[in-house]
């Protein structure tokens, strides 16, 4: 089992690396956590590709999946947008937070593949700050602003953490219903704890990164491994002895400062 995020394939040297992702075997599958690209026609290229050559693809949305840019020819907004990207992927095969969970039943299995969208919602606040105004105004005070903000609309809900609090309270019912002792691999777009947001060198962008809501799943739903990206800090840490993998690729400039390291991370399997 494989994962990468932020593929961003509305560049073009981002869109020739996912053009050239392949598995390894027949049997592989893989997580893309979210990010994929800024248009709906560019979402559905990439995992299009992604899925005729993998066994099984699970996505998440990112932020970006969620923007109604002014060129993109598919203007629907917020929830709408979410669900009509959840239509296509069904259309493709591509399994969604909204379909069944997928068991896994490989050499470290077996494991349910638990695929989130709970957003966020400023509750990660700046430093120094105890209210969601001032934090925002810590992040446009240091020119550290989301463009969720101008391209992000949450509709039909009043703002942003509304639905973040309305997806905790649709999704947790299904982590409940989980078998009892089985183990998970949590996915999603955003870091579900707040110190997975440490190493941002601008700690003022963490209030657009996730929420409390999620802190200790990865405890409490016995997460063998949990997978995120939005962060473009690729890498390995470990909370409360559960290994967290970002697993984005990011923009070129950030890929190529990196030294154009493999965009696959493995999650399960042999090596």
């Amino acid at each position: 089992m494989f994962a990468v995020s932020d593929l961003h394939v509305s560049f073009g040297e981002n869109r020739r690396i996912a053009d050239e992702i392949r598995p390894e075997s027949d049997g592989d599958w893989l997580i893309v956590a979210g990010d994929v690209a800024d248009t709906f026609a560019d979402v559905e290229w990439a995992l299009r590709r992604l899925r005729a050559r993998f066994a099984e693809v699970v996505w998440v949305p990112g932020n970006h999946e969620l923007w109604t840019l002014p060129a993109d020819p598919v203007q629907v907004r917020g929830e709408e947008r979410y669900l009509a990207l959840v239509d296509m992927c069904r259309g493709l095969g591509v399994r969604t937070p909204e379909d069944e969970f997928a068991r896994w039943e490989g050499a470290d299995g077996p494991v349910v593949i638990v695929p989130l969208f709970v957003l966020y919602d400023y509750s990660f606040r700046a430093p120094g700050t105890s209210t969601k105004q001032e934090s925002l105004r810590a992040a446009y005070r240091a020119r550290v602003v989301c463009t969720d903000e101008m391209f992000l609309p949450p509709d039909p809900y009043p703002d942003r953490e509304s639905w973040c609090r309305a997806r905790v309270a649709q999704t947790l019912p299904r982590l409940a219903a989980l078998e009892p002792g089985v183990r998970t691999v949590l996915v999603s777009h955003w870091p579900l704890e707040r110190c997975l947001t440490e190493p941002l060198r601008h700690p003022e962008f963490a209030q657009w990164c996730g929420t409390t809501l999620t802190g200790g799943w990865h405890r409490t739903y016995r997460a063998a491994a949990a997978v995120y990206g939005h962060l473009h800090i690729p890498g390995t840490r470990t909370v409360d002895g559960v290994r967290f993998e970002e697993v984005s690729l990011g923009y070129p400039k950030e890929w190529k400062a990196r030294g154009d390291a493999p965009p696959l991370r493995r999650i399960l399997g042999p090596a």
